[in-house]
């Protein structure tokens, strides 16, 4: 008999515990909301479709994606950071054409 009521207390206490834990979840969830609050999305703002260069020169994305198809790093510098779905940059730092026009030891 004491041993039933042993186990009973041990399984009474078990669904206090789980009934707490749930009741806490959402408590938590607020709390890390207020503690953590989303970011702000901000929008960046971006140059024109077509800018005038420092030479004076006028570009436009007009569908040219690839180094071939540059006349300087300006250019293709202006095409990288403007216009969409350029294939100029191979390894992703930023600068364009750098065997073409861009690199160390280009001739521009």
């Amino acid at each position: 008999m004491n041993n039933y009521r042993s186990n009973k207390m041990i399984k009474g206490y078990w669904l206090t515990n789980l009934i707490v834990m749930i009741m806490m979840i959402p408590l938590g969830f607020y709390v890390y909301k207020k503690i953590n609050p989303a970011p702000i999305n901000r929008v960046i703002p971006t140059t024109p479709a077509n800018q005038t260069s420092t030479t004076g020169k006028v570009y436009k994305c007009d569908g040219r994606t690839h180094c071939s198809h540059m006349t300087s790093c300006e250019e293709a510098t202006f095409f990288l950071r403007n216009c969409p779905n350029t294939k100029m940059d191979g390894n992703n730092d930023g600068i364009p054409c750098e065997k073409q026009w861009c690199g160390l030891f280009s001739f521009k």
